[in-house]
């Protein structure tokens, strides 16, 4: 039978040869008040948008996605003035 290599017992480390706490070390800590997390970033959006699945022809998406980058905010902001256009009795 062999014999398990490092069998249960974790290499010592010295504590003296642990990172320093520098700038860098507190950028990424957590952020507490109390006992609840700070999040960081970007806040919850108001208005969170809603992902929906919508099927459109080839060639429509080829064009949009051709247009670059931001096509699907693009394309929510000119439903929005399609819509906005017949709430009105406009159309065209």
């Amino acid at each position: 039978m062999l014999k398990k290599l490092n069998a249960g017992t974790a290499p010592w480390i010295d504590p003296d040869d642990a990172p320093a706490l520098d700038d860098a070390f507190f950028a990424r800590a957590a952020l507490y008040d109390g006992s609840k997390l700070i999040r960081r970033g970007r806040p919850p959006a108001a208005a969170p948008k809603q992902q929906v699945t919508l099927r459109l022809d080839r060639d429509v998406i080829s064009r949009l996605r051709a247009s670059g980058p931001g096509w699907q905010t693009r394309v929510n902001e000119a439903l929005h003035q399609l819509l906005d256009q017949q709430e009105h009795g406009r159309t065209g």
